[in-house]
């Protein structure tokens, strides 16, 4: 299906588990409960489409633009998303575990109380970003990685244009 224009098609509860789906439109697209997982969404064209309760564990979402779209309680888990568009995407509970968001754009995203152990660098756009996570970040900067949590991540995150609260304990 690579390349395909799908925009707009109601998905809801399809199976996609290890599909090429490099470069399709899904614009506007209902995917809800839909299984994605070890997907290849590179450079996919996701915008505004609904990703509620969407596996995406183990898919590769590099280049994929994701902007405006809905992932309320999605599962991105050993995800690639280096350099996905973020735009205003909203992600409402949603579990990120171990997913590279090195290079991505974050601008005006919604984050609320997300599970958010993912990996960033100094060009992860998060201008405007708010809500809510559970850290910690892993960031990358000059060939070296440390991990971020709690108010250091909230001040981090500030420095960068953003407004997020870091939910800490269990």
């Amino acid at each position: 299906m690579s390349g395909a224009d799908l925009s707009q098609g109601d998905f809801s509860e399809s199976w996609f588990t290890d599909s090429k789906l490099v470069n399709v439109k899904l614009i506007g697209a209902d995917l809800y409960r839909s299984d994605a997982q070890g997907a290849d969404f590179t450079g996919a064209d996701l915008t505004r489409a609904s990703l509620v309760r969407v596996n995406f564990d183990d898919a590769v979402l590099r280049g994929t633009t994701l902007d405006g779209a809905d992932l309320v309680k999605a599962s991105l888990c050993d995800v690639d998303a280096t350099g996905a568009s973020c735009r205003g995407t909203q992600f409402m509970g949603a579990s990120l575990l171990d997913v590279d968001l090195r290079d991505a754009d974050l601008t005006d995203a919604v984050l609320r109380e997300n599970s958010f152990k993912v990996a960033m660098n100094h060009a992860t756009n998060l201008k405007g970003v708010s809500g809510s996570v559970f850290g910690p970040v892993k960031l990358f900067e000059q060939g070296s990685v440390r991990e971020l949590g709690g108010v250091a991540l909230e001040e981090w995150i500030r420095e960068k244009g953003g407004n997020v609260q870091v939910i800490t304990g269990a």
